[in-house]
């Protein structure tokens, strides 16, 4: 181990090029400036300078220590900083559902960064279904996504209509089969809209299945079929079908939550958590 006191005055004597002059950069006398150098050379085993009483040089192995001590003491430097500065530290691993990501998603993280800029974020975008799997599974500290039907697990934040989306100029025959765009199970909406057309008896059959986000924009956009998203989550150019020229039933309503698998919050999850209610401020109220 180098000791950083001893590198320190090396990189004087070498910097100013003697021992006189680094005693005075240093505050200290020319003896001490002399003794760390000879505890240094004895640590790495090699003579670090050439000296004669008007010249002082480093030697090969001098100039190769030059480089090791400047980066032994910027790292501990960044360690001593890290260390003692204020503020939270750790990893915080987040599970947020494909609808969130073009909306919430990006002023929340970037409103935590500013708060705690020390703590990591390891983000996993999937399915609200799949996001809970892995909650509970142990894979995920907090996920940020819609709710089964019928739990009541996760802290309500806001609850959003359900829509029927498509293209602008989007037509659809009251007696034509629905031509749906949906994610793949175990998507919260897909089940819900197949449901709701289960119970209205009306038929329907799958136009496209996406796992992302803009492969179901890109579909409905094309007029591959109609969508089903909260209103407050719409993604861009897609608009709501009118239901009753389409003959579609209403869809209702999702809530979306915050869930942990821990009952209380400590440190950088409860941190993240606090931030993404406070970006979450609409009433949580059921739709008409």
């Amino acid at each position: 181990m180098f000791d950083p006191v001893l590198l320190k005055t090396f990189l004087a004597v070498a910097e100013t090029g003697g021992f006189t002059p680094a005693a005075r950069r240093l505050e200290l006398s020319q003896s001490t400036v002399s003794q760390h150098v000879r505890r240094l050379e004895a640590v790495a085993g090699k003579q670090l300078f050439v000296r004669d009483t008007h010249t002082v040089e480093l030697t090969g192995d001098g100039q190769a220590m030059t480089g090791f001590a400047r980066n032994i003491l910027e790292q501990q430097e960044r360690a001593l900083s890290y260390f003692a500065g204020p503020g939270l530290r750790g990893r915080v691993r987040l599970g947020v559902s494909e609808d969130l990501v073009l909306g919430r998603l990006p002023e929340i993280l970037r409103r935590f960064r500013t708060g705690h800029p020390l703590v990591d974020v390891e983000l996993t975008v999937e399915l609200s279904g799949i996001l809970h799997d892995r909650l509970a599974a142990g894979e995920l500290d907090l996920v940020f996504a819609k709710r089964r039907n019928g739990e009541a697990d996760g802290h309500p934040l806001w609850r959003d209509r359900l829509v029927w989306a498509g293209a602008p100029g989007f037509a659809l025959g009251p007696d034509e089969p629905v031509p749906l765009v949906l994610y793949p199970p175990p998507s919260i909406t897909r089940a819900q809209a197949l449901d709701t057309l289960r119970q209205a008896g009306r038929e329907w059959r799958i136009g496209c299945a996406s796992g992302r986000l803009n492969g179901l924009r890109a579909a409905a956009l094309a007029g591959l079929g109609v969508a089903v998203f909260a209103r407050s989550v719409l993604p861009s150019g897609l608009v709501p079908v009118d239901p009753e020229a389409a003959a579609l039933p209403d869809p209702g309503a999702v809530t979306f939550v915050l869930t942990s698998r821990r009952p209380t919050l400590h440190g950088p999850i409860a941190a993240l958590a606090d931030t993404i209610g406070r970006e979450c401020p609409e009433p949580l109220t059921a739709p008409p």
